[in-house]
């Protein structure tokens, strides 16, 4: 008779016809009582080329010990990743966001050709973990995700540093604020060890993220990827996706519009990266839950930021998992009556059930700030519209001192355009610059600009310009910038017809970016303007540029 918690996996193990199914299956490993057993798949994003990655193999195996622990049958398979930090910068980058597809689409496909019963993904770098999210919900059966973990500061001369620290220090040393020898010192400690960018950047954005929306353990977000505690965390996992197949828990049940809501306040309160923004969307898409830049512009509206985390603020993420990690702050949030506590979560129980165990903030820490004493009354993401921006785009204002400018446009249509004015001092105080054809389509694959942005900050400019994109920016960034602007450049949004020296408005107290012109003036220049050549005419980004979709849609490539 069939195991009932096969409800997927029989079709592939079960009855005399699954006989050649079943000797392959020996070869790696199955013997007659594990054919008995749910089949659960782990995704491992283990890769050599980048430390957010390279020790996730080590933690798939102890996922992997908890699943044969709890009575299940795991089997580890491995799909792609790319390193942002290492792409940064150059044509690299344009591959980065399509990952993020590539990555949902390898899991969709060996899971649903092995028919497992239950589906446990591990991440460390930017687009791996949305990729397995988006994954997890397409599949919907039940799963969980592995954050592997946030890397260590890294000390130069008695200061922590990290990736920004250098991309900053390219900038000072460009500008001769540093020394060769203390720009190579900088280098040569930025990144310790194994795990991701440790601000509050992308990867421990999404970490938070992914939490709140109840697709990871309690307390997974913030631990450090070398901790006893992320491999214990990891064994966890495995005995608890067991539990989930035999109660028939999926991310249907977990994904639900506030739990999206709670993820978005956590990404406001704790001054996370606008990619959430683009990534959320993406995965609230596959599970066909509606989110839009709407629904993050009325909840940043009504939520402080309260977290002191770089890029905008002091902290990092191994600071706060030592006064109690993002676990603690959605204890607080919950308690100020910020969060949904009612919504379903992979242990089965409800988000306030999870909080409820955990211990809250450290009595003296300074990292979190209490309501009364946000760091912004409002949250640092803000979307927003104009004659430049009909579709909307997003900024980030947290630490910044400066939140509009009205200037002279200094217009490219490429990053690395750009990159060279800013090392050859060609751009002014005052200044809007505008990068565009970098979008989803006219990138193709919307590149992020930190190594501008850093640029920007290492030759004193960091709040004295102001910058927009149809591209994207790192987790890493801060300054006056805008990005995801849509529609974007290649498909004739108005981004695309604005000359040197026109006048732009940043203003994000107001939500608006414009170009002072007239309408009339901007549908003559857009009647004018014709579109570029791709850039890539074979491939796997020419067939991402047919594909995807404007990023006020998440990028995604699904027609849903």
């Amino acid at each position: 008779m069939s195991n009932s918690l096969k409800f997927r996996s029989s079709m592939t193990t079960d009855g005399d016809n699954r006989a050649p199914n079943r000797a392959m299956l020996r070869a790696v490993g199955f013997t007659d009582e594990d054919f008995q057993k749910p089949m659960i798949g782990i995704a491992s994003t283990w890769s050599e080329i980048t430390p957010c990655n390279s020790h996730i193999n080590k933690l798939a195996e102890k996922v992997k010990e908890g699943v044969r622990a709890a009575g299940g049958m795991p089997q580890i398979f491995g799909t792609i990743t790319v390193s942002d930090g290492i792409a940064m910068g150059h044509e690299g980058m344009h591959f980065s966001l399509p990952s993020r597809e590539v990555i949902a689409d390898s899991i969709e496909i060996v899971s649903g050709a092995m028919r497992f019963d239950g589906l446990v993904a591990i991440g460390g770098c930017d687009k791996n973990m949305p990729g397995c999210l988006m994954a997890l919900a397409r599949m919907n059966i039940p799963s969980i995700f592995v954050y592997g973990g946030t890397i260590l500061p890294g000390n130069c001369d008695g200061q922590d540093v990290d990736i920004v620290s250098i991309f900053e220090a390219v900038g000072k040393f460009n500008a001769g604020k540093i020394s060769r020898e203390e720009f190579i010192r900088i280098e040569q400690n930025a990144c310790p060890g194994a795990g991701s960018c440790g601000g509050m950047y992308t990867a421990n954005t999404m970490s938070s993220a992914i939490e709140a929306l109840g697709m990871s353990l309690t307390g997974s977000a913030s631990m450090p990827a070398v901790s006893s505690r992320k491999q214990n965390d990891c064994y966890e996992v495995g005995k608890a996706v067991y539990e989930l197949v035999r109660k028939h828990i999926t991310p249907k049940d977990i994904l639900t519009k506030k739990a999206f809501e709670n993820a978005i306040r956590v990404v406001l309160v704790l001054g996370g990266s606008t990619n959430a923004i683009l990534h959320l969307i993406a995965i609230a898409k596959e599970i066909q839950v509606d989110l839009t830049l709407d629904d993050f512009d009325r909840i940043s509206k009504t939520t402080p930021h309260l977290a002191d985390l770089k890029p905008g603020g002091k902290y990092v993420m191994t600071d706060l998992d030592k006064v109690g990690g993002v676990q603690a702050v959605m204890k607080y949030m919950l308690e100020k009556g910020m969060l949904h506590g009612d919504v379903m979560t992979v242990t089965g129980q409800t988000m306030a059930e999870n909080l409820a165990k955990v211990p809250g903030l450290s009595r003296d820490q300074v990292i979190v700030r209490p309501i009364e004493n946000a760091l912004c009354k409002s949250g640092p993401l803000v979307i927003l519209r104009g004659n430049l921006a009909p579709e909307g785009a997003v900024a980030k204002i947290s630490g910044l001192k400066k939140l509009f400018i009205t200037g002279p446009a200094r217009v490219f249509d490429c990053e690395e355009d750009c990159f060279n004015a800013i090392v050859n001092n060609k751009i002014q105080k005052g200044d809007v610059i505008i990068i565009r054809y970098e979008g989803p389509k006219g990138g193709p694959g919307m590149r992020e600009m930190l190594a501008v942005t850093a640029a920007l900050v290492g030759k004193g400019l960091g709040e004295e310009v102001g910058l927009l994109t149809d591209g994207r920016f790192s987790g890493g960034t801060h300054g006056l910038v805008v990005g995801h602007v849509a529609p974007e450049a290649f498909v004739g949004g108005p981004i695309a017809i604005v000359k040197d020296g026109d006048l732009v408005t940043i203003d994000s107290t107001k939500n608006l970016l414009q170009v002072e012109i007239s309408q009339a003036e901007i549908e003559t220049r857009l009647q004018s303007w014709k579109a570029p050549e791709p850039r890539y005419k074979t491939g796997v980004l020419a067939k991402y540029a047919h594909l995807v979709q404007s990023a006020s849609q998440g990028a995604i490539t699904n027609f849903l």
